[in-house]
């Protein structure tokens, strides 16, 4: 079976894990931690990193620092991964979710500032202008746009957006280390930016999430709060509710490794992208998701729609090439269906009908490469 996405671990993983295993700096102290913090936030060009258990905690911790309330609204598109709400749910807050575009798959603009315009109105409140919604008078805090699948939205229109409605901006940039709009890297448009190192991501920790800010005191208080809240370095004092959500020195040392090969992994990917998009341009029905050309993409995951989905799918993963739907738009689930969703076409739901993600690591090898494509081919040939 060729796998979906796994990582590729080929450099100094061994060598640093074993360090920490033979000097016992296994936990959430330990030097790889801060190196691989260092490492992240120079990649994408931030002052501040902080490493955390994950990207959905990282995102959580942002929402608690930025000042997000039970009783606020956070706008996040409808077409996510399921964290990105889970991450708001924990806050206590609400979402607001938007459609997405037909073709790049990132949140409509357009749509959401049409919303913002005729449905919310700024007031002055503690001495800051904050954006209401009308019929229910709560407070819409914060916007959380992702970048789904490494691709990225306009965003000096999301900028325009932000800056007259006054919103917070947390970028789930879970999926988009390596990813720039106009040469600045995705996760440093907003006051924080968050990435995953999931088995999945073109670097890995096993499980590990970076949260990048260039706010000193965003910085100070996430690394304070993910260590448990804890004042002294010798007594226990917490000086508020903390959380045990400090990254681990074991799988910093993997992360650390991971960064050094990161160029190269990185490359391999938009190798992998342009070899894919080549190869199945004109393949039957597939379209390929669009990229802005002021977006320069680290091409995570390659995704297509097919209306024949659910039939490749099976096929593909019959023939030893593991394939996976798109996730479930979020006002399809259970727990999201009463959420305010800000739509005219419903995009997101005809994404996710025919939308399928096959094999993208960054290791994949050309022989691989070609049996997928191969494989592809020969199901539309039985059509």
């Amino acid at each position: 079976m060729i796998p979906l996405s796994v990582p590729n671990l080929n450099g100094n993983e061994w060598k640093y894990v074993k360090d920490c295993l033979d000097t016992g700096w296994i936990s959430s102290a330990g030097s790889y931690v801060n190196e691989f913090e260092t490492k992240v936030a120079d990649s994408v060009g931030a002052k501040y990193g902080i490493a955390c258990m994950n990207g959905t905690v990282g995102l959580q911790i942002a929402q608690i620092i930025a000042g997000v309330l039970p009783s606020d609204y956070i706008i996040a598109p409808n077409l996510t991964f399921i964290a990105t709400l889970n991450s708001i749910k924990y806050t206590g807050a609400t979402p607001i979710l938007v459609d997405v575009y037909q073709d790049t798959w990132q949140m409509d603009l357009e749509l959401l500032d049409n919303f913002l315009n005729e449905q919310t109105e700024l007031k002055l409140t503690d001495g800051k202008w904050h954006s209401y919604h009308k019929s229910d008078g709560k407070r819409i805090f914060a916007i959380m746009p992702v970048h789904v699948l490494g691709n990225m939205c306009d965003m000096d229109y999301l900028k325009r957006i932000v800056d007259k409605y006054h919103l917070v901006v947390i970028e789930d940039s879970a999926e988009a280390l390596g990813t720039r709009y106009n040469g600045k890297h995705a996760g440093t448009f907003g006051d924080f930016g968050v990435f995953s190192f999931n088995g999945n991501k073109i670097i890995s920790t096993g499980g590990g999430g970076v949260i990048v800010t260039d706010n000193p005191t965003f910085a100070k208080k996430a690394r304070h709060l993910t260590t448990q809240a804890k004042v002294s370095s010798m007594d226990y004092i917490h000086d508020e509710i903390g959380y045990n959500y400090r990254l681990v020195n074991i799988l910093a040392a993997v992360g650390v490794a991971q960064m050094e090969q990161f160029p190269e992994l990185l490359e391999n990917k938009k190798t992998m992208d342009a070899f894919y998009r080549t190869e199945l341009k004109g393949v039957g029905d597939i379209v390929f998701q669009d990229i802005r050309n002021d977006v320069n993409p680290n091409c995570w995951l390659f995704t297509f729609k097919t209306s024949h989905m659910r039939a490749l799918l099976e096929y593909l993963n019959a023939n030893g090439v593991q394939s996976r739907p798109f996730w479930m738009p979020m006002n399809q689930l259970e727990m999201f269906k009463n959420s305010i969703y800000i739509s005219t076409q419903n995009q997101s739901a005809k994404i996710y009908e025919d939308c399928i993600s096959i094999p993208s690591s960054a290791g994949i090898t050309f022989n691989e490469l070609l049996i997928v494509v191969q494989t592809i081919k020969n199901f539309y040939q039985t059509l």
